[in-house]
C-alpha cells in the first residue's frame, strides 16, 4: 500500500467477542477465534482497529478500587463535585501534568502525552464499578506485538490501531483517537503537492490514523459490544508507525 485513501469504497466490519478478556489472555488468539466463530477473515490491504479497553484488560492493566487510598485534596475535590475520590487519585497518580482542573473537570497530560480526561482511568465497561482501567503502558509497543503475531500466524501484513474516546477542545461529544500504531503511517502529508485548483498546499498534514480510529467508533461504541473491527478499502502507507507522529511537540503547541 503505497497511498492514503479509499476511491473504491471504505468497509468497517464490527468484530464482536463472545467473552470477556481477562487478565493474561491471548489477545490476538480471542480476535482470530472471533473472526472464524463469525465467519470472517481478515484479507491483504485490511487494517485491525481495537479498543484500548481489551487490551489493557489482557495486558491486566486494572486496579482494585477499594485499595486506593485517596489524598485529602483528592477527597475535598470528590465532595465537592461529586466524583470517585479514588478515581481521581489514580488519575493524578498517572499524570505527568494537571492541564486543567475546574468545575469537576480533570484534564491531564498522561506518560505517553496525551492530552485527556482524568489521565485516561476509566471505570465503565469493566466490571461495574469495582476496578479502574488504565491506558496500556506503552500502546505503541501492544500494537506492534499484535501486529507481528498476525503476520506470524496469518502471512499477512495488517497494521494495527489502538484507540480511546477522548473528548475535544471546543467542541461537545466525544470521539476515537489513535493511540497506538503499528504497520502503517498515522499522518499523511500533503505539503508540497497542489489542490485540484493548483493552489500548493504547505501546511497540510492529515491525521489518518485518527480518521480511521473515528470511523471504526461507529461501529465499536460503548454499547456494541464489538471491541475492534476491519476496516477494508484503505490504502495506506506502509511503514513501521507510531502514534507519537499525533502528538504535536510543546514548541509548536499555542495551548501549552
Amino acid at each position: 500500500m503505497d497511498s492514503a485513501d479509499c476511491t473504491h469504497g471504505l468497509f468497517i466490519i464490527p468484530l464482536r467477542l463472545d467473552d470477556e478478556i481477562q487478565p493474561g489472555d491471548r489477545l490476538v488468539d480471542k480476535l482470530l477465534q472471533a473472526l472464524a466463530n463469525h465467519q470472517l477473515q481478515l484479507m491483504h490491504g485490511d487494517i485491525l482497529v481495537v479498543k484500548h479497553k481489551i487490551v489493557s484488560k489482557a495486558e491486566g492493566q486494572l486496579v482494585e478500587l477499594d485499595k486506593v487510598k485517596p489524598s485529602a485534596s483528592s477527597r475535598a475535590w470528590a465532595r465537592r463535585y461529586g466524583v470517585d475520590a479514588r478515581t481521581t487519585e489514580l488519575a493524578l497518580a498517572h499524570s505527568k501534568r494537571i492541564v486543567r482542573r475546574e468545575r469537576g473537570v480533570l484534564i491531564t497530560e498522561t506518560k505517553h502525552g496525551f492530552v485527556c480526561a482524568n489521565s485516561g482511568v476509566d471505570v465503565s465497561n469493566v466490571d461495574g464499578g469495582r476496578r479502574a482501567l488504565l491506558l496500556p503502558d506503552d500502546p505503541d509497543r501492544s500494537a506492534a506485538k499484535m501486529h507481528r503475531e498476525i503476520k506470524k500466524r496469518l502471512q499477512l501484513y495488517i497494521p494495527v490501531i489502538i484507540t480511546d474516546t477522548f473528548g475535544r477542545p471546543w467542541r461537545e461529544g466525544l470521539t476515537e483517537a489513535a493511540i497506538g500504531i503499528a504497520g502503517m503511517k498515522a499522518i499523511h502529508d500533503y505539503r508540497g503537492r497542489n489542490d485540484p485548483h493548483g493552489y500548493p498546499l504547505r501546511v497540510s498534514l492529515e491525521a489518518v490514523a485518527d480518521e480511521l480510529a473515528c470511523a471504526a467508533g461507529l461501529v465499536c461504541s460503548k454499547l456494541a459490544r464489538a471491541p475492534a473491527c476491519i476496516v477494508r478499502g484503505f490504502r495506506y502507507h506502509a511503514v513501521r508507525g507510531s502514534a507519537r507522529e499525533l502528538i504535536r511537540p510543546a514548541a509548536n503547541d499555542l495551548f501549552y
